[in-house]
C-alpha cells in the first residue's frame, strides 16, 4: 500500500469506530486530518458565537506547524 491509500483508509477506518470518540478525540482527530491534508491554517477565527466553528478552529491551529506530506 501507498502512503496515500493507508492515509484514506485509515480516514475511512476513524468513520466506522463502533464507538463514538469523546469531543475532546474528535477534535484531535479534526486538527490532525485538516493539517495532514490542508496544511497549516490560514482562515481567521470565527466569532465567539459560532461554537461549534470555533472549536474546528482552535483543534486546526493546536497542530499549526506540524508537517504535512504532500501526496
Amino acid at each position: 500500500m501507498t502512503l496515500q491509500a493507508d492515509f484514506d483508509s485509515a480516514a475511512e477506518d476513524v468513520k466506522k469506530l463502533k464507538t463514538r470518540p469523546s469531543d475532546d478525540e474528535l477534535k484531535e482527530l479534526y486538527g490532525l486530518y485538516k493539517q495532514s491534508t490542508v496544511g497549516d491554517i490560514d482562515t481567521e477565527c470565527p466569532g465567539m458565537l459560532d461554537l461549534k466553528a470555533k472549536a474546528k478552529w482552535e483543534a486546526w491551529n493546536l497542530k499549526k506547524g506540524v508537517f504535512t506530506i504532500k501526496f
